[in-house]
């Protein structure tokens, strides 16, 4: 797959981002203007870190890694505190994996989270993506609960060229991920793309339904690159800190796609995650047409920030 160039990638972050950039990047431009970089100054900005919804726990470890550069390294005026800035935000965030880096031909790419976050539409997306680099795929249409779920995984697999493996409604969504990795076999596919019903953290008996269908995975598919992604409506704030949380320690996860960016103001939330999960986000998604699901890059997104 062809990677956008950066400044394609700014320039629609920072589009998607205009709201978050107006509560952040403003006042943070403010606070720097004075020139004074005293207690006052660090405690304010750690204030506007916070209620862009980066979280205490990063706010602190942000200020508290520019307080330390600049006194070893004092800076010579107001821009290069704000490059300080964009690197110690950068640093909260660990690298993503790069799609596609692996030994396994065929990848599985388990999609999950709560109702709601996009997760149907970024399959699609997804899909599309990897068609048009190339690649053969299967799309599972796992979600049997929600109506026109499968419908609309139908859709996609239409307009993307996507083999879609589908049952009836109301069906074991374990027995379509079994005849999906199946399918993937016979067609020696890229990529297999699994969509599945959104659940709250806490429904414990539709959690232990994902755990049966990546059993079913694991065993059926042991050479494929198997990767578990949350997809986590940004709009949600500090509540979808408890989604990760769950998902990672009942699931296990390999990375986080976050949704919606364009619909907050407070984008900070994506490194608030990304600190308290441990986990990297792989992927934004930034509006509702097929292109607006781009790699994620957190030096670029630190800079996006506050531009």
């Amino acid at each position: 797959m062809s990677a956008i160039p950066a400044n394609g990638w700014l320039s629609r972050v920072k589009s998607a981002m205009s709201k978050t950039r107006d509560s952040l990047a403003a006042p943070v431009n403010r606070v720097f203007g004075r020139g004074v970089f005293d207690d006052e100054t660090w405690d304010e900005l750690e204030e506007i870190l916070i209620g862009a919804d980066m979280g205490l726990t990063a706010a602190t470890e942000i200020i508290d890694r520019i307080r330390r550069d600049a006194l070893r390294h004092p800076p010579g005026d107001s821009g290069e505190l704000k490059e300080m800035l964009q690197a110690a935000i950068a640093a909260e965030m660990i690298p993503a994996p790069i799609l596609g880096k692996h030994d396994a031909s065929l990848t599985v790419i388990f999609l999950v989270g709560v109702n709601g976050t996009g997760k149907t539409t970024t399959a699609g997306k997804l899909a599309r993506r990897f068609a048009d680099a190339g690649g053969t795929v299967v799309i599972a249409a796992a979600d049997t609960f929600r109506a026109a779920a499968i419908e609309q995984v139908a859709v996609w697999a239409d307009r993307t060229g996507a083999y879609l493996v589908k049952h009836k409604r109301g069906g074991d969504s374990a027995a379509v991920a079994y005849d999906a990795a199946a399918a993937a076999k016979a067609r020696g596919a890229d990529y297999l793309i699994i969509d599945t019903a959104g659940r709250l953290q806490t429904k414990a008996p539709l959690m232990e339904e994902l755990k049966k269908v990546k059993g079913v995975l694991t065993r059926e598919l042991p050479e494929a690159h198997l990767l578990s992604w949350l997809v986590m409506d940004a709009t949600t704030g500090q509540n979808g800190l408890a989604q990760a949380t769950a998902f990672a320690e009942k699931i296990g996860l390999d990375g986080l796609i976050l949704t919606k960016l364009d619909g907050t103001a407070k984008g900070g939330i994506v490194v608030a995650v990304a600190r308290a999960t441990g986990l990297p986000v792989v992927m934004l998604g930034t509006g509702e047409t097929e292109a607006d699901l781009i790699d994620f890059d957190s030096n670029n997104f630190a800079a996006a920030l506050l531009d």
